[in-house]
């Protein structure tokens, strides 16, 4: 088998988000970014995958046009860990992080849908079996900034049946009332996206602690301050990061080794896919930390994350972005019915995209590397 065409396909999908954000990941909030990989092969099969993502979509599709998809055309695509490490490794010198590493990740997933298709099993069987078929979601709600939309999302959240709540703010002020309204039995998490010294987020979290957070994510700026991060998790909270470690597996070891880390969360569209994220699976297992997968997207990367999420062992948290999305390409497993994810038993990722949305939400006309 070979590979005889990789498309990028860059979706822009109207969402409603209550009292929500100026912008979402450095993309404007009118539209929720998704960039698509379509692998195709000489025997018919066909991968979908999604590179990370939001606001740095047009870069991540930029270097899988120019740099990352010629490196796939006419390989071998069940040799997925081979093929991987030499792609890698042949463009090593354009950096270990950022839209050329989110572009292998993209075509990563990919390769292992076509696996899971090729072997007419789910990806989920592949990676050695669920242990659910379904995966409690938390609301995973955007950065208000002020309480009233804060609270009314979060009692929304919680009248669609969540059981866990995350918030994106940075004011301890306003996760005491969201934690106030959800009350002392569901667990919250507040997310702070990077914003503070070491120092400061010790200050914060001596305010934090009555609230008996779940816990507390990326306190620190910038996010390869390992020690920096540890000491954090020293002052008496729960941490967990990961999505920006995306030196993969070396980036999680260093994290691992300073005892920075209570969860680990790897975001599998931009730390390299699937097979690297099962190598900090392994690695976490070995230092006894508990992996909960960052998803934040509505595509094949989100379908990758429940799949692995399912064969986590104990309860695993699937994030899911708490928005309206006008419609999604991967309905219905990107829903949360009752707060919960169903987890696909068809072969691969378990569900291709809709041809009739991804032509009303394409931006761009097809870019095929042949």
């Amino acid at each position: 088998m070979k590979i005889v065409a990789l498309e990028t396909i860059l979706l822009k999908i109207p969402f409603g988000a209550s009292g929500g954000p100026a912008a979402i990941a450095g993309a404007p909030a009118s539209g929720l970014s998704i960039l698509l990989v379509r692998v195709a092969t000489d025997s018919g099969l066909v991968g979908w995958g999604e590179a990370f993502g939001h606001g740095v979509a047009p870069a991540t599709k930029l270097a899988l046009d120019t740099l990352v998809a010629p490196l796939f055309i006419g390989r071998d695509p069940t040799n997925i860990a081979a093929l991987m490490r030499e792609a890698q490794h042949t463009l090593h010198l354009y950096g270990r992080n950022g839209p050329v590493m989110y572009a292998f990740s993209g075509i990563d997933i990919a390769l292992w849908d076509i696996a899971g298709k090729r072997a007419g099993l789910p990806l989920h069987q592949l990676l050695g079996g669920a242990q659910r078929t379904e995966i409690p979601a938390y609301a995973s709600l955007t950065r208000h900034g002020e309480e009233a939309a804060l609270l009314a999302d979060c009692r929304r959240a919680l009248a669609l049946g969540y059981r866990m709540v995350k918030v994106h703010e940075v004011d301890p002020a306003l996760v005491a009332a969201a934690r106030a309204a959800v009350g002392p039995e569901i667990p919250l998490m507040m997310d702070t996206n990077c914003p503070w010294t070491p120092d400061e987020a010790r200050a914060v979290v001596r305010i934090l602690r009555p609230l008996d957070l779940y816990w507390l994510e990326e306190p620190v700026w910038p996010p390869e301050d390992h020690r920096g991060i540890a000491a954090v998790r020293a002052a008496g909270v729960p941490l967990a990061a990961g999505e920006n470690a995306c030196g993969g597996l070396q980036d999680f070891r260093r994290l691992f080794e300073a005892g920075a880390l209570d969860f680990a969360q790897p975001s599998v569209t931009k730390i390299g896919g699937v097979t690297e994220v099962r190598k900090i699976i392994a690695l976490a297992e070995a230092f006894g930390v508990r992996v909960v997968p960052h998803c934040a997207y509505f595509g094949p990367g989100y379908l990758a994350s429940v799949h692995i999420a399912a064969t986590l062992p104990g309860t695993v948290p699937l994030e899911r972005l708490f928005m309206d999305l006008q419609t999604s390409p991967f309905s219905p497993y990107t829903d949360a019915a009752g707060g919960k994810v169903a987890v696909p038993q068809s072969p691969g990722l378990g569900c291709d995209p809709s041809p009739e949305l991804i032509e009303r939400y394409r931006t761009h006309p097809p870019t095929v590397t042949r």
